[in-house]
Formats: structure tokens, C-alpha cells, sequence
């Protein structure tokens, strides 16, 4: 009965430790706390700055123009500096660059749920934010001040890309935001402009969900 008694007890904090183990790769921690969903320019900002990465649209060089989506790494500035300009570290190896040296059209497309912070809705419900931004794929010249901050901005967010062959010939691209396309709650997009995006300023305190 003894040995009975301690499997259980055994089970029990197993389970205990791998909801808990679950928990904390589930949570993370937010450079700012999650915007009223009324403050358009505050939520859009939030979204942008807090992930990493997204679906990179372009037009195929390959596939006579179609629409080619691709999952690629950003970044808009450090942690509690960010200018919502998504940066890019790409390479023509792949086929977004390519596309984006021919034809600059293209739209990053993010979500709120890598971030926690849907609960339990689905990534495609109105409760979980989503956000397009459309315009420009643009190569930055290498000697401006731009591309260093641009590095610095990636590098700290993706340290992994310090690393990447230097063979590869990585370079530094950003889109120039055009549109914005921003569901974050019932009753459709919410109005917002461009200027409205990018001349808001965010808050900087921490919040762990």
C-alpha cells in the first residue's frame, strides 16, 4: 500500500511539473503590456514590436508573379525602441529577395497568438489579432546609418544571425508601410493610418503573462 501510495504521489508531481514546464514555455515576457483594443495605432505597435517573425509576401520572379508567402525573422528596433519599421536579414539564396529586387510589392502579415496572449481562441477568430502591413520590400544601402541600427536591431532580438555564413551575403531590407490591414477584435479592420502607426510612441513598462 506504502508503494502504492508514494506512485501516486510520485505521478502527481510529475504532472504538476510538466503543466508547469508547459506553462512557462507557453508564457513569456512582454516588453509592454497589451494596448486597450480601441487604440488602433497603440494595439498595431504592440503587435509588431512584441513578435519576431511573420509571413513575408512577395511577388515570384519564378512562379510568373504569384503571390509567394515565406516565413522570415524581424525586427523594428531594441526592446522598448521600436519604430513599428519591420528589418529584415535576407539573402537572394532565397527566393524573397530575389523576388523583392524585382518587383519591391510586398505585405508582412502578423499574428498575436505566438505571443500567448489569445487564450484559448483560434489564430483566425477576431480575438486573436492579426495585421498586415503592405508596401515596399527596399534594400538599404549598406554604408548608412539606417542599416546600422537596422543590425543592431535584429541582431538583438535573432542572435543566431551573427552567426549565418557570411558566403550567403545576408543583406538588411525594410518595408515601406503603405497600408495597414489590423483585426483586433468583432466589426472589422480598424481604421488606421499610416502616420497614425508610425508617429505613436510606446509606453515602456513590462508585463509576464
Amino acid at each position: 500500500m506504502k508503494t502504492k501510495g508514494l506512485y501516486g504521489f510520485c505521478t502527481f508531481l510529475l504532472v504538476l511539473f510538466f503543466q508547469g514546464f508547459q506553462d512557462c514555455v507557453q508564457g513569456r515576457l512582454l516588453a509592454a503590456s497589451k494596448p486597450d483594443r480601441d487604440a488602433a495605432a497603440a494595439y498595431a505597435r504592440w503587435l509588431v514590436s512584441q513578435n519576431t517573425w511573420g509571413i513575408l509576401n512577395t511577388l515570384s520572379r519564378e512562379l510568373e508573379g504569384a503571390p509567394f508567402g515565406n516565413v522570415v525573422s524581424f525586427s523594428d528596433g531594441i526592446p522598448d525602441k521600436g519604430t513599428g519599421i519591420p528589418y529584415f536579414y535576407l539573402t537572394t539564396l532565397d527566393p524573397t529577395a530575389r523576388n523583392a529586387l524585382k518587383d519591391r510589392r510586398s505585405s508582412l502579415t502578423i499574428s498575436e497568438y505566438p505571443l500567448g496572449t489569445c487564450g484559448k481562441a483560434d489564430p483566425e477568430s477576431p480575438v486573436c489579432a492579426k495585421i498586415t502591413l503592405t508596401g515596399s520590400l527596399v534594400l538599404l544601402d549598406a554604408n548608412s546609418s539606417e542599416v546600422e541600427f537596422a543590425r543592431t536591431a535584429l541582431f538583438t532580438k535573432h542572435p543566431e544571425m551573427k552567426g549565418w555564413p557570411k558566403s550567403h551575403n545576408f543583406q538588411i531590407f525594410k518595408l515601406e508601410i503603405k497600408d495597414i490591414f489590423m483585426i483586433n477584435w468583432f466589426g472589422g479592420p480598424k481604421p488606421l493610418t499610416v502616420d497614425q502607426y508610425l508617429n505613436y510612441k510606446m509606453n515602456k513598462f513590462a508585463v509576464s503573462l
